[in-house]
């Protein structure tokens, strides 16, 4: 749903016996510390009936609105419009964030239901006609309306997401956009499920101890522990869970078994079974192109990227493919320095795409006497975080202090108090790290609630950080690899983008894809710097810090791999815009469609696109023709920490401060606007294209 105050109110109904309503603990005020979700009190069962009941709240606060006899005003429209949803809001972000994150079949089953539900309550609300025209009369009057900077921003958002959602259409083409709204989100929800299945299938078996060669002993160990939760005692399980495959491609000698964890990682989605998703996404695809020009628009990428800061699939193009041809380079010679070692060892084959991590590895320890296995003990999860919350602290004057007292969903699940310098309170924030069969793959950051300030009620915000990484053993903690640093603080970028919001509105927070990641990735930018890998890069047995030697080489080996890590980006992402500049709604055969965007582009088969179409999440979530925009926001992080380094201090104060106010504003003004007000300029590309050596 587009727009919720995140206030608590109930106004009870004949819908849900009185009864039934004060024994689901998702309808009642929460008295928990900061009015945190019970999950102790909440089960499976209280999702539905809650949904049910609180679209009916809304329903009846949307009615009011556009039943009003009075004059539209801001006030009495607008605004109102922010207050309503209140409930549905809690009720339908806590059920997202544990389907996603702890489902199970019970959820999944809700979701059936919930999904198109919530799809048919979003149409009803742009969809009405009464509502459009309050909406209307206060938007064609709005420069006599004196309004502050904020509310005109809010008034032009409602706008256009009523006439990006059809309210303008006849009534036979409302009906006919309803449907395919609701049968797109049960196919996305289908996508979904069916790519957790295959995410969570055992890939590799090893019952033979010899095959383990080469592999360290923490993967072992944890191949080990993986088989006896999975009912393989005595043997080594590897998963299609990052932590559990990519070591094994790393370190593992046995290419045939590389081949065979590697394919059916690619293959996910796409193996003809009951969770096969070609048919699916290419049904997605097809409606999406019939959404779009019932709306108006050529493609369903003119439609995404008309609120974007890029504007047009040509220009996402074209930025692309600036990029494409030097990546391609660099990639092609880090291939030829990887067949010379196959050469040299007799190898009698082409290097792979499933060869690519093994030889890399090879190549890193020969190039800077470095390797994944080196680094881990100096990277043990707790001290990275302690590390990525210093980092904040320092650059925002906030710390994070571990709750014991605040109910959590699962027992890997951390809780932080968020303060200020003075000790006030921002928000909470949940951690949520390792990997198990009931997390979608991948890592992301969301709320329970949302920071808003409507009449001077300040609500503060409830954050969570998700992810995947590598899990503590019997006698280890848990060792991240390089990826899950830079990763656990990208997440934690976006979760401060929301601690730190301070807008007045909800629905002003909306910054556009292309520019949301930019809080996220300049948080990277500090992870592996050399002074702040002295705050945190301890060993984890002996507590010394990284040496200086290792920390040189880390510094030495930083365009390492960067071809490959690019073309292999720029090819999902690619991949992404071809799908969705299609004008035709014949449904495509997924394998011939990759097969033309990728020979057209002149991929190397060295390298696998990042993603296949059958198990792109991403395009099927919010990153439809938006997958470009990492690297669109990587123009901006590059070239915003430059504002640092030219300062000489990484945690320059009068640089950090400006930045704040970036992060405060939220989506309040054009972000292009904000990031001129922080630089003094608009981006240059050159940081970016240093840093990944493709200069």
């Amino acid at each position: 749903m587009k727009f919720f105050l995140f206030l608590f109110v109930i106004a009870f109904s004949s819908i849900i016996p009185q009864e039934k309503i004060m024994e689901n603990p998702l309808l009642k005020k929460w008295n928990t510390p900061f009015e945190t979700p019970p999950f102790d009190e909440i089960k499976d069962e209280h999702f539905l009936p809650a949904v049910k009941y609180a679209v009916e709240q809304q329903k009846k606060e949307i009615e009011e609105i556009a039943n009003n006899s009075e004059e539209p005003t801001f006030e009495n429209t607008i605004v109102a419009m922010e207050k309503s949803g209140g409930l549905l809001d809690r009720v339908s972000r806590l059920f997202d964030a544990l389907n996603e994150a702890n489902t199970n079949e019970k959820l999944q089953q809700a979701a059936r239901e919930i999904t198109p539900l919530l799809t048919r309550h979003e149409d009803d609300i742009y969809l009405n006609d009464k509502l459009f025209k309050r909406v209307k009369a206060i938007y064609d009057k709005k420069e006599s309306l004196g309004l502050n900077a904020e509310q005109m921003r809010l008034l032009e958002f409602y706008y256009k997401d009523f006439v990006r959602s059809g309210a303008d259409l006849p009534p036979d083409k409302k009906e006919e956009l309803r449907k395919i709204n609701e049968e797109i989100s049960s196919l996305a929800l289908k996508f979904s499920e069916n790519l957790l299945k295959e995410t969570n299938a055992v890939a590799l078996v090893i019952d033979n101890k010899e095959d383990l060669v080469g592999l360290p002993e923490s993967v072992i160990q944890l191949a080990a522990e993986t088989a006896s939760e999975k009912g393989y005692e005595g043997k080594w399980v590897f998963t299609l869970q990052k932590p559990s495959w990519i070591p094994f491609l790393q370190y593992s000698p046995k290419r045939e078994l590389r081949e065979k964890l590697f394919k059916a990682y690619i293959n996910r989605g796409n193996n003809n079974n009951e969770y096969d998703n070609k048919d699916i996404i290419a049904r997605i695809v097809s409606l999406r192109v019939k959404r779009a020009n019932l709306l108006g628009y050529k493609t369903h990428a003119d439609y995404v990227l008309e609120v974007n800061m890029a504007k047009t699939p040509d220009r996402v193009y074209k930025f692309l493919h600036e990029l494409w041809t030097p990546a391609l380079k660099r990639a092609k010679s880090e291939v030829e320095q990887m067949q010379k070692i196959i050469d040299s060892e007799g190898g009698n084959f082409k290097l792979q795409a499933w060869d690519w991590w093994y030889y890399a590895e090879k190549l890193k320890r020969e190039k800077y006497d470095l390797d994944e296995e080196m680094l881990r003990p100096y990277f043990k999860m707790e001290n990275v975080l302690k590390g990525a919350y210093e980092v904040a602290s320092r650059l925002y004057g906030i710390k994070f202090v571990e709750r014991n007292d605040i109910q959590v969903y699962d027992p890997d699940v951390k809780v932080f108090e968020v303060l200020d310098e003075k000790g006030n309170h921002i928000g909470i924030f949940y951690t949520d790290y390792y990997p198990r069969d009931g997390k979608r793959s991948g890592a992301w950051s969301s709320s329970f609630r949302v920071q808003s300030n409507i009449d001077g009620n300040f609500i503060t915000p409830l954050v969570y950080n998700v992810g995947n990484f590598s899990m503590p053993t019997a006698d280890k903690p848990a060792l991240m690899s390089v990826d899950e640093v830079n990763t656990l603080f990208h997440e934690l970028g976006h979760a401060l983008h929301s601690l730190l919001s301070n807008t007045t509105y909800y629905r002003t927070k909306w910054v556009p894809r292309d520019f949301v990641e930019l809080p996220s990735q300049i948080m990277e930018n500090w992870a592996l710097e050399p002074e702040v890998l002295k705050l945190y890069a301890r060993h984890y047995k002996t507590g010394e810090p990284i040496p200086d030697e290792l920390i040189e080489k880390i510094e030495n080996s930083k365009l390492f791999n960067q071809g490959f890590e690019t073309v292999e980006y720029l090819a999902a992402a690619f991949l992404d815009m071809d799908w969705h500049t299609l004008t035709d709604t014949t449904l495509q055969n997924v394998e011939e469609f990759e097969k033309k965007c990728f020979d057209k582009l002149g991929k190397i088969s060295e390298i696998e696109s990042r993603y296949q179409t059958t198990n792109f999440a991403h395009i099927v979530g919010g990153y439809s023709a938006g997958y470009y925009s990492y690297i669109w926001s990587a123009v901006l992080d590059a070239d915003a920490f430059e504002a640092f380094k030219e300062k000489g201090d990484l945690f320059d104060k009068e640089t950090a401060a400006a930045f704040k106010k970036l992060l405060s504003k939220g989506g309040t003004e054009d972000p292009m606007q904000l990031y001129i007000d922080f630089r003094g300029r608009e981006p240059k590309v050159d940081a970016l294209l240093k840093r990944r050596g493709l200069d």
